[in-house]
């Protein structure tokens, strides 16, 4: 089997899907981008049986045939070639690889094609076409609040429910939580309509979801999900993963509904004197104490095992009652960072209850609601 192929761009495809691979995975094989030829097409494919990324682009080939390529090997020879054509010649029955460039020749050793793991088919499943923009902004507006704790599964992905009247994404961690609407996606109207999709298989999509604007079709079941789309240099760029087959807690009850106490600011201005503050908040709690009164924000923080302390006063729009309440620094500055509005409002109940923020200014056809919980604060001064 030979093939010839720009070096350049054949790194790009691979770079895309890498990620995939684990360091340590659980079947050797799974080391190896498979790779398959058939008329002129060539198909890469990497796993780590939850997640598998397939990528397919045009080469020069006369035959087919199929191979594992040896995936950290192959990468880092690829990415220290400059642009041009490579051939690649497979010797299937002894899995000997060669690669001939301008000026060189490399040869490493590959596996049998047929002791990778087969590819789960979703069959029977739901269909949903997505613009690209609007899946990349829904999986950057929730990923980052996910749980990294194994023990509850069920929160170390995002939770998607579609329905005929649109699409809820939702992320939390138990300390904050994150409900991106889109009124403008809607599908799962038959069957199941409520998936969890793991954190790593949103983090390989959205890296490799094109810049431009272009359609992914999103088919899932009881198992999997497969999205499909046409990715950068117009190489067919598909994925499946397993789903979490996990019950996911009802975050709605957890969302206060009487938040009389609201208090709008500029969000730059905030994030920026958040940074500043956490400096000196205590490296365990990264407390930070917001104390509204009347229309300014005073903002403060200190660490009494280094007798370290900063305060700063911001001016905002608060027309309800003084309040003195505490948050995580680290969880504000990751909410507000995942915000494009101006400005922002912040929603409070009591000092012992989550506040909600949410953007002043909504984008067409969305709707941002962030939750975070608040640290009860030792003394009110």
């Amino acid at each position: 089997m030979k093939f010839v192929v720009s070096s350049s761009t054949l790194l790009k495809q691979l770079s895309a899907i890498n990620g995939v691979i684990a360091s340590n995975p659980v079947v050797p094989i799974l080391e190896n981008f498979l790779c398959e030829i058939q008329n002129g097409s060539l198909k890469i494919t990497a796993s780590d049986l939850q997640t598998t990324v397939m990528t397919e682009l045009a080469v020069d080939a006369q035959e087919r045939g199929s191979i594992a390529v040896p995936a950290k090997i192959l990468i880092e020879t690829l990415r220290n070639l400059p642009e041009q054509p490579v051939t690649f010649t497979i010797d299937e029955s002894s899995y000997n690889i060669e690669i001939h460039s301008e000026n060189g020749h490399y040869r490493l050793s590959g596996e049998n094609a047929t002791d990778f793991p087969k590819v789960p088919a979703v069959e029977d499943g739901n269909t949903v076409d997505v613009p690209a923009d609007v899946l990349a902004h829904a999986v950057s507006n929730t990923l980052f609040a996910t749980s990294a704790d194994e023990l509850r599964p069920a929160m170390t992905g995002v939770f998607i429910n579609l329905n005929g009247q649109g699409s809820t994404f939702v992320a939390t961690d138990g300390h904050r939580l994150v409900r991106y609407r889109r009124t403008d996606v809607s599908g799962g109207i038959d069957g199941k309509s409520s998936i969890i999709v793991p954190r790593k298989a949103l983090n390989l999509l959205k890296s490799v979801l094109p810049s431009e604007n272009t359609e992914v079709s999103m088919r899932y079941n009881a198992s999997n999900a497969f999205f499909q789309f046409s990715g950068t240099g117009g190489a067919n760029i598909q994925m499946v993963c397993r789903l979490i087959d996990e019950r996911y807690p009802d975050y709605e009850n957890v969302i206060p509904q009487d938040n009389q106490n609201e208090m709008t600011i500029n969000r730059q201005d905030f994030l920026s004197s958040l940074k500043r503050i956490a400096i000196y908040a205590n490296k365990t709690t990264h407390q930070v104490r917001l104390k509204l009164d009347g229309n300014k924000l005073h903002i403060s923080a200190e660490d009494l095992d280094f007798s370290n302390e900063a305060n700063e006063t911001l001016a905002c729009d608060h027309p309800g009652e003084d309040l003195e309440i505490g948050f995580n620094a680290k969880f504000l500055i990751e909410m507000l960072n995942n915000i494009d509005s101006e400005e922002v409002t912040f929603k409070f109940s009591q000092p012992n209850r989550a506040g909600l923020i949410v953007p002043s200014e909504g984008g067409e056809n969305e709707e941002v609601l962030m939750l975070v919980m608040p640290v009860m604060l030792s003394n009110y001064v």
